[in-house]
């Protein structure tokens, strides 16, 4: 092969390559204005970053070309209270058509799986947004006459059951997007301002689903680093609360989990009495998990002898998985369990599971010693147990 080309593979490698990367979005808008440009933001973690912009044509015509190294939320906005929110990816060709005024419902969206999911979640917020302002007006009609205190009681119960819709529909959204960055939006989402439909003491559980996901997927990204940080915070609050799990008072006994075994035999907590034993979960995808493995390695063959036993639950996702963990950790001396649901196995409701690792000391009657002790905590705990 000539030295030609070779470089003139090479050279249409790099083209090849730099053009994947490159996201083009085109649009439509109805009514433009004179001369008015168009923007288009960055959304990092605390900050929107203008990094272009465009004169809509006469004929609400305007386009975009940008390199995107990988998925990322972009505002394309007029001015500051009409936007849209996109999630754009390496490739991408995006096109759309709004109404001037009303970037955040367009029209039609393609080429953008991700915006056309925020697109549809929008209209059912606003839906949820115009049903409470229909509330407001009535009160408003009412204001100041003797009939207001009889239908108070008819307004809140609408309310609430409009705000408890949308938290539904919001929770279920996360759940069928939670690979995708959209997910992360949704826990985020307001009906006013500062009124959210996912309140991070309450719904927890969806911040550390998000938290989790987005962890494993998008490790190096921004708003996906800055979620990490604002749950293990809230997840230290909780704790500090007492309210991240109901059945953590020592002396309590811990609940019944019956799960398949690696060889797909069903293996009961409760065959772990009259052993010391420490109720683990834990996930392969876990990386503080996998961190915390060599630990319980240690403690099994120091305390093991003494009647200790481990008996640990995983979240995996699949079974390969969760063997695979196993396997490279050098987990095979104690039990292992898991129904490989992920956040919907069966374990996380009955013990109120935040967040992994977590951990529970049981006794040798199946009561709770103490939780979630990691390290030279775990270690210690084990000598005063066995008198060592």
């Amino acid at each position: 092969m000539n030295n030609k080309l070779i470089i003139f593979i090479l050279a249409t490698m790099i083209v090849a390559g730099c053009k994947n990367n490159i996201i083009e979005i085109t649009g439509k808008l109805e009514n433009p204005q004179n001369e008015e440009y168009i923007y288009l933001d960055e959304l990092k973690s605390t900050e929107l970053i203008t990094v272009d912009s465009a004169i809509v044509s006469e004929d609400g015509a305007f386009n975009f070309k940008r390199k995107v190294e990988f998925p990322s939320f972009y505002l394309l906005k007029i001015n500051e209270t009409n936007f849209l929110t996109m999630l754009l990816e390496p490739g991408q060709k995006i096109n759309l058509n709004a109404h001037h005024d009303s970037l955040n419902y367009p029209v039609s969206v393609s080429g953008s799986e991700g915006t056309k999911l925020m697109v549809e979640y929008n209209k059912t917020l606003k839906k949820t947004i115009d049903q409470l302002k229909g509330l407001r007006e009535i009160y408003i009609r009412y204001l100041g006459t003797p009939e207001l205190p009889s239908i108070m009681d008819s307004l809140d119960s609408l309310a609430q059951t409009y705000l408890n819709a949308i938290n539904a529909y919001t929770k279920k959204y996360i759940d069928d997007n939670l690979t995708s960055l959209v997910s992360l939006v949704a826990l985020y989402q307001q009906v006013a301002p500062g009124e959210y439909i996912l309140h991070p003491e309450k719904d927890i559980k969806y911040f550390v689903k998000v938290d989790s996901s987005m962890s494993l997927l998008y490790p190096d990204y921004e708003p996906a680093i800055s979620l990490h940080e604002q749950v293990q915070e809230l997840i230290s609050d909780v704790r500090a609360q007492d309210l991240i799990s109901p059945i953590s008072q020592v002396g309590m006994e811990a609940p019944e989990i019956s799960l398949p075994n690696p060889q797909g035999d069903t293996n009961k907590l409760s065959s772990t009495r009259g052993s010391v034993v420490l109720l683990d979960f834990w996930a392969s995808w876990c990386t503080p998990c996998r961190r915390q493995n060599p630990t319980l390695v240690k403690v099994y063959d120091l305390y093991h002898k003494y009647g200790f036993q481990i008996y640990q639950v995983s979240l995996d996702k699949t079974r390969e998985a969760w063997l695979k963990g196993i396997q490279n950790d050098h987990l095979e001396k104690w039990i292992h369990v898991s129904d490989v649901k992920y956040w919907n196995s069966v374990v996380v409701p009955i013990y109120s599971i935040e967040s992994i690792p977590f951990n529970f000391l049981l006794d040798k009657e199946g009561r709770i010693i103490a939780s979630n002790l990691r390290g030279e905590m775990l270690q210690k705990k084990l000598d005063e147990l066995f008198n060592k």
